[in-house]
């Protein structure tokens, strides 16, 4: 897998605070776009598991 564009999520409109996303070899980077110096990253395997717990409510005790 090659790198790839920053991507931002069409609900973002032209929004500032949104979470970008984008793989680079294997891996997916996650960043805010006003801190676009601060860079998550992580397999594409656990942001599924964490996507897939914050759908089904999994991390609703920590709000």
């Amino acid at each position: 897998m090659t790198e790839t564009e920053w991507q931002k999520s069409s609900y973002s409109a032209a929004n500032n605070e949104c979470l970008e996303v984008r793989t680079v070899s294997g891996a997916v980077e996650l960043r805010e776009s006003d801190e676009g110096h601060l860079t998550l990253r992580t397999t594409p395997t656990a942001l599924a598991a964490l996507l897939h717990g914050i759908k089904t409510g999994e991390f609703n005790h920590h709000a």
